[in-house]
């Protein structure tokens, strides 16, 4: 079994580049991004698009069917998808922000939102992706997503280029769906289409920009309130109830485990000497970096995932460790002191977990180059590699967060901002 995390697929995104000028209401962030010495770099683009004053908007083509409707049976077809493409597509490059209720009304977004959080819900923390398909005797292929970031036009071109969903081809995305990138909340929804329309072949993930800290800090929060402005509150409280239900990793055909951040420890609940009952348990935390212990499958099965932001203290660690741990050349497990949350895992504990589990690790986790990979069948043991440079031309905007004011989310966090609960 593979180990795949977020470090081997990422696409090219907004990572922090300098900061533009103070952002218009009705503007976002994107930059033109570039391949150096095997690391993504960014350039920050000229100021806003080309914004006509409400009385000139262009009209949209006849063969978009503009504002998008939900279907009357409630079913999503892929007809369906393939126009909310095209109108969040052409929409980006001839609409302001501000307009966007007209692309996508909030009772369509309401409809989606609910029917897509009800069924996340009902996932399980670790997701199983079954390849195998008993009634035609094939197999799909799996392909993996990491870190989209609103990157909304270079989303289009990934599933063009893979190929859409179907019973021949699984997706996976690794979350970090919104954030930096000016298109967060077009990415979240089409993804969310694609889910509600083939459940059992889109799997979408929980990222740790998929919080109420990261969202209100890197400009999602921002982004909803720029494009449904007075319904841009209520938009927001969905799509973090949205975010609560995304499950935390999953494994494909038995032997590849993905996540977004990476391993986790074992948080033991013994029973007390003194007091016996479920209530007067004692939950033993492993803080001493001397004493921490690699948590199991059963384990993150049972963790609470719902939380608007993982927790860095108390008993329910495991979904802060899986979406923001990171892997090391040290070995054992440590805090990760860096970020203040999660931890540092070293190849010893890469071992471990997946000679427990029957995995098979992979060198290419470490890299960072390609923008999505494959997996295919029978043994889904090649993972081939695809990258392509960032999707141009595209719409020039502005931040919706300040590049100055705010840390990398790589880095330390603002603890006392996130919520414990």
């Amino acid at each position: 079994m593979h180990l795949v995390l977020r470090h081997t697929m990422t696409l090219p995104t907004d990572s922090e580049p300098p900061p533009p000028s103070p952002p218009p209401p009705d503007s976002a962030t994107d930059t033109a991004t570039a391949t150096e010495n095997g690391a993504t770099t960014t350039t920050p683009t000229s100021s806003s698009s080309s914004e006509n004053p409400p009385d000139s908007l262009p009209t949209p083509p006849q063969e978009l069917q503009l504002p998008i409707s939900w279907p009357q049976d409630g079913t999503l077809s892929v007809e369906w998808i393939h126009n909310l493409m095209q109108c969040f597509d052409w929409s980006s490059r001839n609409f302001p922000p501000s307009e966007f209720p007209s692309v996508l009304p909030v009772q369509v977004f309401d409809s989606l939102i609910l029917v897509a959080s009800k069924m996340l819900h009902k996932e399980p923390n670790c997701v199983t992706v079954d390849p195998f398909r008993p009634n035609s005797g094939t197999t799909a292929s799996v392909v993996v997503v990491g870190d989209v970031h609103g990157q909304l036009h270079d989303l289009l071109f990934l599933l063009k280029d893979a190929g859409y969903p179907s019973d021949d081809r699984i997706f996976v995305f690794n979350g970090d769906y919104v954030d930096r990138g000016a298109w967060g909340l077009e990415t979240f929804m089409l993804l969310l289409a694609w889910k509600v329309f083939m459940p059992h072949n889109v799997y979408l993930l929980r990222g740790n920009h998929e919080s109420k800290y990261c969202t209100s800090v890197y400009g999602y929060e921002k982004e909803v309130m720029a494009k449904y402005g007075d319904k841009g509150k209520h938009v927001y409280r969905k799509c973090l109830g949205c975010f609560e239900g995304l499950p935390l990793a999953s494994i494909v055909a038995g032997c590849v485990f993905t996540a977004h951040g990476g391993l986790f420890r074992s948080v033991t609940v013994t029973p007390s000497k003194r007091l016996k009952g479920k209530k007067n348990r004692k939950i033993h935390l492993n803080h001493d970096n001397k004493t921490l212990t690699l948590g199991s499958l059963e384990e993150l099965s049972k963790a609470r995932r719902s939380v608007l932001d993982p927790p860095w203290e108390g008993p329910n660690l495991i979904p802060g460790d899986v979406l923001w741990s990171d892997p090391s050349k040290n070995p054992g497990l440590a805090p990760n002191k860096e970020r203040g949350i999660g931890l540092l895992w070293g190849p010893d504990c890469t071992e471990e977990f997946l000679k427990k589990y029957q995995l098979k690790a992979t060198e290419e986790r470490y890299n960072n180059k390609g923008a999505y990979v494959v997996l295919e069948p029978p043994n889904f043991d090649n993972a081939i590699f695809h990258g392509f440079t960032a999707v141009t031309p595209r719409p020039k905007v502005n931040a919706y967060y300040n590049f100055e004011e705010v840390i990398d989310s790589d880095e330390e966090l603002d603890l006392e901002s996130m919520v414990t609960s």
